[in-house]
């Protein structure tokens, strides 16, 4: 099999990072030349043995310069990242460019300028103010230089095709001499042809991804949980404190373009019923835990919900890390604080449990917290039980075993408070009976049921893995019949409403509209509709009684 090697560097410093200017051309300026990324050499005894692969798909990341194989053999799938190569002249002039650009490089004017585009106004800058010591190129060459000048200066080196290509969920190496994995949305897990070869190549990308999250790495703080630019997640490890194959990391890959409950209704997690039940008890603030293991997409569930609330609501999320992304206005965004110690204290941390209670003083409709798993769940509870809304995420197999957790150290929740969850939604990633959209696993909404008290809960909806079908009965829904209760109509009426729901999110499935902008539009003149109908109607009602009151005549007074 082909693998790409990183040429060797210098030991990565295990020196915590001096002070330094905000933003990402602080991160550049700090950074030390080694930690630049030279092209990616190949073995061209290994690169033979692409050959026996066969080729199923072929994609451009970077057209002309980067794309991707998915290649087959009798050993499995393969990810085979593929870049153009440079010859020995332009190898020459990029190492050049880079070196000027780290000595010459200038602050811009301003800290939002695109990151790409002004390291290719400097290096075409450079490359003419030094064109005698560089040399002359055809203007093809230039396009192979300035792509791995940007790629090695701006991007992720010879990981940035996995990082721009769009149809992987997470890259994660274990150790040296180990291929790179990926999850791919088509593939699921499939290895690479890049690993890394060199110890201290290694250890120095480790350092440079810390780097480039405003964060710090080493033999004294072995664990790293950042956040990259582009809102990547990156867990680490550096060498061989904690991790036995030496470092390691793993990167989640923040989706630019978030799933919209339209999303979710298309590739078959929910469908137009269960979106219509969700709408209808997000607007009369019930309360719901999405659960589910890793991976399954119990933030793209929570994403998609946060589309379906009134437009006007207020929303406060409360997350360790910011993975969240909503189009609401009315939104506030808040993210726990690893602290610096002081001795024996920690003072300057601050926590979810902290951010919780903080949520609070901002009158919020809804609380979102994107994973309970400690001491903040209990504040959580406390807050939906004086009348807010509130949603979070947890790992569990099953409703019964998340209850467990919950009452169990370090949650502590009472058992009486459960039930002020009003919704459990059980999420996993399923094989599916035959293909949907080409793909053979997926993601369903397994089970929701509704919590009545700890330890009895009413199911509303199950999946069928033989049909890949939701089975919902909604006529069995208390909460529905709690809603109709405090609105004083009949539960009839209720569930007529969730098909009026029903309708609306049928009409922007059948536009092909699909985006979270597209859902918040449809939702807001789903609002104004209705508000101008009620105002309709309760004229109608009022007009007989204005006419009764214009023709009683005055009595004049006294």
């Amino acid at each position: 099999m082909a693998q790409s090697k990183l040429e060797k560097k210098k030991t990565a410093s295990t020196e915590k990072p001096k002070s330094k200017k905000p933003g990402f051309f602080a991160r550049l300026f700090s950074r030390k030349k080694d930690e630049f990324e030279k092209p990616l050499s190949r073995d061209k005894e290994k690169e033979k043995q692409d050959s026996k692969f066969s080729i199923i798909e072929t994609y451009w990341i970077h057209n002309p310069h980067a794309k991707v194989k998915i290649a087959s053999s009798e050993g499995g799938l393969k990810y085979i990242a593929e870049e153009v190569k440079l010859s020995p002249s332009e190898e020459k002039a990029y190492k050049k460019i880079v070196a000027l650009i780290t000595k010459e490089l200038a602050s811009p004017e301003s800290l939002s300028v695109d990151v790409n585009t002004y390291i290719l106004s400097e290096a075409k800058r450079l490359a003419k103010k030094y064109k005698r010591s560089i040399g002359k190129f055809r203007p093809e060459s230039w396009e192979k230089i300035y792509y791995y000048v940007i790629r090695d200066l701006a991007g992720y080196g010879s990981l940035d095709i996995l990082m721009n290509d769009p149809n992987i969920e997470d890259i994660s190496c274990n150790g040296l001499n180990r291929p790179i994995y990926v999850w791919h949305r088509k593939y699921e897990s499939i290895p690479t042809n890049l690993e890394f070869t060199q110890e201290s190549d290694y250890d120095n990308f480790i350092v440079k991804l810390a780097h480039m999250g405003d964060k710090h790495i080493s033999s004294a703080h072995p664990m790293l949980d950042a956040m990259l630019p582009g809102k990547h997640r990156l867990a680490a490890t550096f060498r061989r404190e904690v991790s036995t194959f030496g470092s390691s990391f793993c990167v989640r890959k923040f989706r630019e373009d978030p799933f919209s409950v339209i999303d979710l209704i298309n590739i078959g997690t929910i469908d137009v019923t269960i979106a219509a039940y969700f709408w209808i008890l997000l607007e009369n603030k019930m309360s719901m835990m999405i659960i589910g293991g890793t991976g399954a997409g119990k933030t793209s569930m929570l994403n998609a919900l946060i589309s379906l609330m009134k437009p006007h609501d207020k929303i406060v999320t409360v997350e360790e890390i910011a993975e969240l992304n909503t189009l609401h206005e009315n939104w506030v965004q808040l993210t726990s604080r690893q602290g610096f110690k002081f001795g024996q204290a920690d003072e300057t941390s601050i926590s979810l449990f902290d951010l919780v209670k903080l949520s609070l003083r901002y009158r919020p409709d809804y609380i979102v917290v994107g994973e309970v798993r400690g001491e903040e769940a209990y504040a959580l509870f406390q807050a939906v039980a004086t009348g807010h809304g509130g949603i979070c995420t947890m790992h569990a197999d099953s409703l019964d075993h998340a209850a467990k957790r919950l009452t169990s150290p370090p949650m502590n929740v009472a058992e009486v408070y459960v039930p002020l969850m009003n919704v459990g939604i059980y999420i996993s990633r399923v094989e599916l009976p035959k293909k949907k959209m080409g793909l053979a696993f997926g993601r369903r909404a397994r089970n929701i049921w509704e919590i009545i008290e700890y330890g009895k809960y009413n199911l509303i909806s199950e999946w069928s893995p033989t049909e890949d079908v939701f089975y919902t009965h909604l006529e069995k829904s208390h909460l529905l019949e709690q809603i109709a209760a405090k609105k004083g109509m009949s539960k009839t009426d209720t569930l007529l409403e969730v098909k009026r729901r029903e309708r609306v999110l049928n009409e922007i499935l059948k536009s092909g509209k699909r985006s979270q902008k597209d859902v918040t539009q449809a939702i807001i003149e789903f609002y104004s509709n209705r508000k101008k109908k009620s105002e309709e109607k309760l004229q109608k009602l009022e007009a007989p009684l204005m006419t009764q009151k214009n023709a009683t005549p005055k009595t004049p007074n006294g």
